[in-house]
């Protein structure tokens, strides 16, 4: 009976090895199918784009659409546009046209010779003139003030688009590098509380500690794990916000220098404050508002005033389209010039002069009002600042 137990048991060893071998080489056959389909690779292939802060800053300015709206605005009102159509009043408006006119009825000159400008006295008329036209007026001269005023404010708003500008890639930049930080550190502690998880079940294993122990490595195992997908989830929208920022096309393979520990000099308080009083761009926009709804009231009030116009002609108004006249043998100029002026003097306009004066006068008001409360929060923006970043002379 022995010998039959021995020999049945070694039968049954020997089966159970059989079915274990099987099993093994079924499973890695079977592993593929089991597993979720995993995502392709992408095709990283070149070195990344390392950035600096400056070649961030570059790029934005080169890609930002608001940026370059505001810069472009400020070339137009700065050098073309409304401010060179408002200097009429110092510079001449020169025009040259032809006119050709047949009219019914023939008149003589009392002394025989024709006259240089026939002016409505022959049948046949050839008026070709050059006209030099100036205007003269006191609207025309706060127009081109205020318009000089707008492209100055045009100007400062340019430049508040690019200090944010500036800001918004700084912010982007360090965000970046502080996200990547993170998750470094976040991985490392990862790895601590599963090395931390493994140490505990190995102690519980051989009887040194609790199982209650082992539960609680396992949950700050897990809770660590949870700040590290957090932590890849901040730096993947950190990348992707910046990327659409600097970028003219969406770009992921790309890093950023760390530079997060350079030392950056403080200024003082007070050197502080006087470029805050010298060259912030908003205090200076504000201001240029002011000065250009002072010059719209001016402009206003400048229709109760005469307007003066002055043109000038030079060319020919006769009966043939030449410059000569022969008549009787002799040969006369048909080249003349006039003057004409007209002033202009307002009397009675239905109380719309008064109307306008009005309207402008609410402009100032609220422009002074706004130009106060930037210049506060400036000082005292710069006071926070400052004490809170501590003071650079040190």
């Amino acid at each position: 009976m022995t010998g039959r137990r021995t020999v049945s048991c070694v039968a049954m060893s020997w089966a159970f090895g059989a079915c274990a071998l099987l099993c093994a080489a079924q499973e890695p056959a079977q592993e593929p199918a089991s597993q979720p389909p995993t995502a392709q690779p992408t095709n990283n292939t070149t070195a990344p784009i390392r950035l600096t802060l400056q070649d961030a800053l570059d790029r934005a300015r080169k890609n930002s659409v608001p940026f370059n709206a505001a810069v472009t605005n400020a070339g137009w009102r700065g050098k073309t546009g409304d401010r060179r159509s408002t200097r009429c009043y110092e510079r001449d408006l020169r025009q040259f046209g032809n006119l050709h006119a047949e009219r019914g009825a023939i008149a003589t000159a009392a002394t025989g010779v024709p006259v240089i400008f026939i002016a409505n006295n022959a049948v046949h008329e050839y008026v070709s003139q050059a006209n030099v036209h100036e205007a003269i007026d006191v609207a025309g001269i706060a127009n081109y003030r205020k318009v000089s005023a707008t492209a100055a404010i045009a100007k400062w708003q340019a430049e508040i688009a690019s200090r944010g500008l500036v800001v918004v890639v700084t912010q982007g930049y360090y965000f970046v590098a502080a996200t990547q930080r993170k998750l470094e550190t976040a991985k490392r502690n990862a790895d601590e509380g599963e090395r931390f998880f493994k140490v505990a079940q190995d102690l519980e294993a051989g009887g040194e500690v609790a199982h209650a122990d082992v539960i609680k490595a396992e949950l700050q195992m897990r809770e660590r794990q949870r700040a590290l997908q957090e932590a890849q989830l901040a730096f993947l929208n950190a990348r992707l916000d910046f990327s659409i920022l600097i970028f003219q096309k969406f770009e992921e393979n790309f890093e950023v220098a760390e530079d997060l520990h350079a030392p950056v000099p403080l200024p003082t308080l007070a050197e502080v404050q006087a470029r805050a009083a010298r060259d912030n761009p908003d205090v200076r926009a504000a201001l240029a508002a002011v000065q250009a709804s002072n010059h719209d009231v001016f402009g206003a009030r400048a229709g109760y005033l005469p307007a003066l116009t002055l043109d000038y002609f030079y060319g020919i108004d006769a009966t043939k389209f030449a410059t000569h006249t022969v008549f009787q043998g002799q040969k006369f100029s048909n080249l003349g010039s006039s003057v004409v002026g007209t002033l202009n003097i307002p009397i009675w306009n239905w109380g719309s002069t008064q109307s306008k004066v009005k309207q402008a006068e609410f402009a100032p008001r609220s422009d002074q009002a706004r130009a106060v409360v930037g210049a506060k929060k400036v000082a005292g923006g710069d006071s926070v600042a400052v004490c809170g970043g501590g003071n650079g002379a040190e």
